[in-house]
C-alpha cells in the first residue's frame, strides 16, 4: 500500500472515532421500504426522532428505532454522565445500502415460472451535535 493511501486510510479512520453511528446489516425489508422510514427523521432530535419511530405505522420503524437506541447507547458509552437534551443531538444521516438478494421461483401459469426477487438491505444512521453541524455547514459554504 502506498504511502498516501495509507495516509487517507488513517485519516478516515481517526475521522470515524469521533463519529457516533450504529450499523444494522442484512435487514431483510426492501432498501426503498426502509428509505421511507430513515429519511423521515434526518435532521431530527434524537428524542422526537424515536417518537416518530415509536408510533409509525410502518414494519421497518421498528428495527430503525431500535438501531438509533443503539447509535444513543455508543454516544453515551464515550460521552459518560452527559445528558441527551442538554448537549442537542440530532441525526445527523440515516442511509440505506441494498445488500444480498434472494431469488425465489413461483410459479405461474401454463408451466411457466416467475422470478421472485427478496430484497435485503444495510441501514447506517450517524448521529451528531446540533452545533458541531452548524459550524460544518458555516465551512462548507465559505
Amino acid at each position: 500500500m502506498g504511502a498516501r493511501k495509507r495516509n487517507t486510510a488513517e485519516q478516515k479512520k481517526e475521522a470515524k472515532k469521533s463519529q457516533y453511528y450504529a450499523v444494522l446489516r442484512n435487514v431483510p425489508t426492501s432498501p426503498r421500504k426502509m428509505r421511507l422510514v430513515t429519511d423521515m427523521i434526518v435532521g431530527v432530535e434524537v428524542n422526537k426522532a424515536l417518537d416518530m419511530l415509536r408510533y409509525s405505522p410502518k414494519e421497518a420503524s421498528q428495527r430503525v428505532e431500535k438501531l438509533l437506541l443503539s447509535a444513543i447507547a455508543n454516544w453515551q458509552a464515550k460521552n459518560e454522565g452527559a445528558r441527551i437534551e442538554e448537549s442537542h443531538l440530532i441525526v445527523k444521516e440515516a442511509f440505506v445500502d441494498q445488500s444480498r438478494t434472494l431469488k425465489r421461483i413461483q410459479p405461474a401459469p401454463q408451466g411457466r415460472a416467475h422470478r421472485i426477487r427478496k430484497r435485503s438491505n444495510h441501514v447506517t444512521i450517524v448521529l451528531g451535535s446540533k452545533q458541531v453541524v452548524a459550524e460544518e455547514v458555516e465551512s462548507q459554504e465559505k
